[in-house]
């Protein structure tokens, strides 16, 4: 897999029925190892190991009805209100990150309402805050660590 702009964590891969898995601690199951699920566990680890934020109130592919569809949102953190805090958007380090992910990331978290978005290919980062009452956003510098105050 390739290098990512992530810190390294001790992930646990093995090889099951001829395939590459990767263990996910949110699930806690192993998960073929695709691009795309390589980048979703590092950040997951970045998160948690580095921002400090509790597992247990991170969800990897929690469904979302969009449009009256069913989707998946790769990560969605909550507060300890149990309301979304972040919405993290990943996609596979050769996919370029673009107007076009935002738009998707935009669209989903319209329905959650998390005051965070990031979208992610494991190489660059982009994260916004975003005011959902005056239907504004912000790029920010760094991603804030879980203790800060959030608004």
């Amino acid at each position: 897999m390739v290098k990512l702009n992530l810190p390294p964590y001790a992930c646990r891969v093995e090889r099951q029925a001829g395939k590459l898995v990767i263990f996910d601690p949110i699930r806690k199951k192993y998960l073929v190892l695709t691009p795309e699920e390589w980048v979703r566990q590092h950040f997951i680890a970045y998160l948690t190991n580095y921002l400090n934020y509790p597992q247990g109130l991170i969800r990897a592919e929690a469904g979302i009805k969009y449009n009256q569809m069913q989707r998946r949102s790769d990560i969605v953190v909550y507060d300890r209100s149990v309301s979304p805090l972040m919405l993290v958007e990943c996609k596979a380090p050769e996919v370029k990150v673009s107007r076009k992910t935002f738009e998707q990331a935009a669209a989903y978290n319209k329905v959650l309402g998390a005051p965070y978005l990031i979208v992610t290919n494991g190489l660059s980062h982009f994260c916004c805050e975003i005011d959902h009452d005056k239907g504004t956003y912000d790029f920010i510098d760094a991603i804030p660590e879980y203790s800060e105050p959030v608004t």
